[in-house]
């Protein structure tokens, strides 16, 4: 591939570089990051990219998916989740804070089933880089006050006050909700 020229942009590679300098990262994992971050190219080659993040079980991903497929349509976007970037990374968090280095927005769908991105989450807003790109489709329970914990009440909160949590009780609530995201 000598001679090529790489669709990633150069100050990606930069940032990549120096967000893996102080890890131990093997020739082969430096090679699989590479090449994730060039299945990337529609990031660079788009105005808007959305990085979908929420619960992968079966009803969960199916509504995860409604929101790529609403965030595809729009012109001059690309959206897609964590398990679109192929590869298995021993350190996943890597593997998320890379990603979202290079997208405009990230975008949580929040639903109380278990597996749900608590993590990510936390990296959301602790992060000010990621939490200003951050927006939270929260799902609303009618028989539950607080199907939540209290920490991630508090994460809404904190979304909430910014004016970048959308709430949805139905799909079709939740294809609304995605439509209001920039």
């Amino acid at each position: 591939m000598e001679g090529e020229t790489s669709p990633v942009p150069d100050e990606v590679l930069t940032s990549a570089k120096e967000r893996l300098e102080g890890e131990d990262v093997s020739l082969a994992d430096n090679e699989e990051i590479l090449h994730a971050l060039s299945e990337l190219t529609p990031v660079y080659e788009n105005d808007r990219s959305y990085f979908v993040l929420g619960n992968y079980d079966r009803g969960p991903i199916r509504r995860l998916n409604i929101v790529v497929d609403r965030l595809n349509r729009r012109t001059d976007a690309y959206a897609f989740r964590m398990v679109d970037v192929r590869g298995e990374w021993d350190n996943s968090i890597q593997k998320f804070c890379l990603i979202a280095d290079v997208v405009t927005y990230l975008v949580g769908v929040a639903e109380k089933e278990p597996s749900d991105f608590l993590v990510e989450q936390g990296l959301l807003v602790g992060t000010v880089e990621y939490f200003s790109k951050s927006h939270v489709l929260k799902r609303e329970y009618e028989d539950e006050d607080h199907p939540f914990g209290w920490m991630q009440d508090g994460v809404f909160d904190l979304f909430e006050r910014e004016g970048r949590l959308y709430r949805w009780r139905a799909e079709a609530d939740l294809v609304e909700a995605t439509g209001e995201l920039p």
